[in-house]
């Protein structure tokens, strides 16, 4: 029998990346040091059996649709972001800052299963013992029946558990502890994490049972190996949120079964995490009428309507060059917004200091935000307030032509729904739709007419170019 042979290679552990050396710098990604040494074997494998195909290879047009039907878990945010449900044999990779709320909900799920399906769900707990899970259940108010709870960090272990069982859902709480023996690296290593996910992804596969893994995220908030596990998983959610702030948003990065674009919002409370039903309401909580420098504008998100809040501030550059500081909307897109309002519509940006951020932590990633960052930008700068019960939607182009902007009868109903009378829209849609009762629409050509229909006059005060 031929002896095994081993050799030893670096992986870098933000990549993938194998090396024959180490580097400071990985190749790859332009980390640096994070190039891990790693033994690994080598030599031709044994021959195997020539694999069974029968009854693998299906026809397309004989599938059915109902072969990957999905479950609801009554969890309406959560079935939003994972598409309409969950899907069987769907691996789910959930990932988040540490005590953001991926444990809880994970345990959520769990209890809805248990009390939606007739099934036992097993719940894998390699960072706490079952003593402490027992206590946030009590917490959350999980009763606990149907729910088995596996600390176990061995893969093999929990591989033959799992076979024994045969549950309705499975939770890996989380990915970065549990290990096989067989694999070189200690748990949380780049070969350990590809090795269990893949693991868990062919028994997910080969049973239909659906899968959620949890996992750690880096210093820079991206999960610990991310390209190892985002192309082996099926979904991938993030749940985001700051550590003084109760509500949390779930959005989808990654989803083979439904759109990337749906954003699910959660408030943190004593009894786990419950739903926003209402997310426009909730980022306009501390929205204030007539306030410098904000503006409101109606988003997408998926298949829904959101409104939230835009502040600017601008301040007059003190040392060296002025900065452009963005939270939550596109670093570049503000540079082309500030540069447009200095040429086209007369606000002298280039010795002024800009921040804009958007309010409740969501991130704006579509151009029919440009017209409502521009408009708050130039009400801090010409220190005017928007006209009361304004909103603003649009895109801008480098000439400062106003862009039609898709889907604008459902943005006007969501700002008629929450009380807003006024409307800055592009003059370029080609339908122009009818406002609801009490909301006037209000067309605008450029950036500069937009500016004069949407901010308030204020006497005294003059532009850059009209010094």
């Amino acid at each position: 029998m031929e002896k095994q042979k081993f050799k030893t290679i670096f992986v870098c552990q933000k990549c993938g990346r194998e090396s024959p050396k180490w580097e400071g710098r990985c190749p790859g990604c332009q980390e640096w040091n994070c190039l891990i040494e790693t033994t690994v074997a080598t030599g031709k494998r044994t021959a195997e059996s020539k694999p069974d195909t029968s009854g693998r290879l299906l026809e397309l047009v004989k599938l059915r649709r109902d072969d990957y039907s999905r479950v609801s878990l009554n969890i309406s945010e959560l079935d939003r972001v994972l598409g309409g449900g969950l899907v069987a044999g769907s691996v789910v990779l959930v990932s988040g800052d540490p005590g953001i709320g991926k444990s809880t909900l994970l345990l959520q799920v769990s209890d809805a299963i248990t009390k939606n399906r007739e099934g036992q769900v097993v719940y894998v707990s390699g960072e706490e013992s079952s003593q402490q899970l027992r206590m946030r259940a009590e917490r959350l108010g999980v009763k606990g029946g149907g729910l088995y709870v596996y600390p176990e960090t061995n893969m093999e272990n929990i591989m033959a558990g799992l076979e024994s069982m045969q549950p309705s859902l499975v939770v890996i709480d989380s990915v970065q502890t549990v290990y096989l023996d067989e694999i070189n690296g200690a748990p949380g290593s780049i070969n350990q994490i590809r090795e269990c996910t893949l693991r868990l992804l062919r028994w997910s596969k080969k049973t239909g049972v659906p899968v959620f893994i949890s996992g750690h995220v880096t210093k820079d908030g991206s999960i610990a190996g991310p390209k190892a596990l985002e192309h082996i998983v099926d979904v991938v959610l993030s749940l985001e949120g700051e550590s003084f702030n109760s509500y949390r948003i779930l959005r989808s990065t990654k989803n083979r079964f439904g759109s990337t674009n749906e954003v699910g919002v959660f408030e943190m409370g004593g009894a786990g995490l419950t739903e926003v039903s209402n997310p426009s309401q909730f980022f306009l909580e501390s929205y204030e009428q007539g306030a410098i420098g904000a503006a409101v504008v109606p988003t997408l998100e998926g298949s829904r309507p959101l409104l939230v809040e835009i502040q600017a501030l601008t301040s007059p550059a003190a040392y060296g060059p002025p900065r452009r500081i963005s939270n939550g909307v596109d670093f570049n897109r503000l540079l082309l917004i500030c540069a447009v309002l200095t040429r086209r519509a007369g606000v002298g940006l280039y010795n002024q200091d800009v921040i804009v951020n958007v309010t409740g932590g969501i991130r704006i990633s579509e151009p029919a935000a440009d017209l409502g960052i521009a408009m708050a930008i130039a009400s801090s700068f010409r220190d005017a307030r928007l006209m009361p019960g304004t909103v603003a939607v649009g895109e801008i182009g480098l000439s400062g032509e106003l862009r039609s902007v898709p889907q604008m009868d459902r943005r006007i109903s969501e700002a008629a729904r929450l009380g807003f009378t006024r409307c800055v829209i592009p003059a370029a849609v080609k339908k122009i739709p009818r406002g609801p009762d009490g909301l006037d629409i209000i067309r605008a050509g450029s950036i500069a007419e937009a500016l004069k229909v949407g901010l308030e006059k204020k006497s005294g005060k003059k532009d850059m170019d009209d010094e």
